[in-house]
């Protein structure tokens, strides 16, 4: 893993009195790694504002994660803890709470998840920043312009057109510095390639129907089915379509009088809800990979 550089300027003489960082550490469990890690912290003279942990029963992986109040650099802090991640063999990331984390978002023809991370950020209640709305149509041209954020519209006709669109979309990641791409209802399936170079950090966000009502109306089909509860669910992107690891998901009962298109409301409500909850988990460093499951520390 990596540190993630804020604002800061290297030198010991600028840091600032205190500084608030978020940190994780994934490991094999073993005694001792609460009592180092909280140890090399004091030693800096930090100060632990937020503390969670979890051990796998069934990998038996240790997830500690952090908020501390420091004195120090990050350059400082990544110091103080080196031989602690040495001594236990850490996967480990360090940042500053409440950076923003640059994000890709892919797009289709439908609004509503897009509308939402655009609104939230306006409002200061999402921690991301998007350099760039990437679709492969051009529905989405005002709304990223309301936001003034630079869109791309890339149509995709076929196997040729779908394989330039994911080589801009490798382009973009690299030239933004990318941490996180988000599918907002973006309707292609990604390649293997592409999933594997994006793996732990591309969230998808789908109606709760499948696999049980798949192809283009699920809304019609769980009313022709007469469901009594729709939802949404996000995860992360794999290979496999839509059996990625879930990160959140959310559900609202309904019953025989909601028509279709009542459902579909209520449906893409749910995933609104859920995608901007797991972007904002994603953002914080609460979301921790377990195998083919998630710890969210919440």
């Amino acid at each position: 893993m990596h540190s993630a550089h804020a604002d800061q300027t290297t030198t010991p003489d600028s840091a600032p009195p205190q500084t608030e960082y978020v940190l994780t550490f994934v490991c094999e469990d073993r005694p001792g790694i609460v009592h180092a890690v909280t140890g090399a912290v004091v030693e800096i003279g930090g100060n632990i504002t937020e503390s969670r942990q979890f051990e796998s029963g069934s990998t038996h992986r240790f997830y500690l994660r952090l908020q501390i109040l420091a004195p120090v650099t990050i350059e400082q802090l990544e110091s103080a803890i080196a031989p602690v991640v040495e001594r236990f063999e850490m996967d480990h990331r360090v940042d500053t709470v409440g950076r923003p984390r640059r994000t890709l978002i892919l797009a289709s023809k439908a609004k509503h998840c897009v509308n939402d991370l655009l609104f939230q950020i306006e409002s200061g209640t999402l921690p991301i920043e998007v350099p760039l709305i990437l679709a492969n149509h051009d529905t989405m041209g005002r709304l990223a312009e309301y936001h003034s954020v630079p869109f791309e519209h890339r149509p995709i006709k076929d196997a040729r057109d779908k394989a330039a669109f994911e080589d801009r979309v490798r382009e973009a990641v690299a030239e933004h510095d990318i941490e996180l791409v988000v599918l907002a209802r973006y309707m292609q399936i990604l390649s293997p390639e592409l999933c594997e170079e994006l793996e732990g950090r591309c969230i998808n966000i789908h109606h709760s129907f499948l696999p049980g009502f798949k192809g283009a109306n699920p809304y019609r089909q769980a009313h022709a089915r007469g469901v009594k509860q729709i939802g949404a669910t996000a995860h992360f992107v794999t290979s496999d379509l839509d059996e990625g690891p879930i990160i959140e998901q959310d559900v609202t009962r309904v019953d025989h009088t909601r028509s279709p298109q009542e459902l579909m409301v209520i449906g893409q409500d749910a995933e609104v809800r859920t995608l901007r909850q797991a972007v904002s988990w994603f953002a914080q460093s609460r979301v921790l990979l377990d195998g083919h499951r998630t710890i969210v520390f919440r």
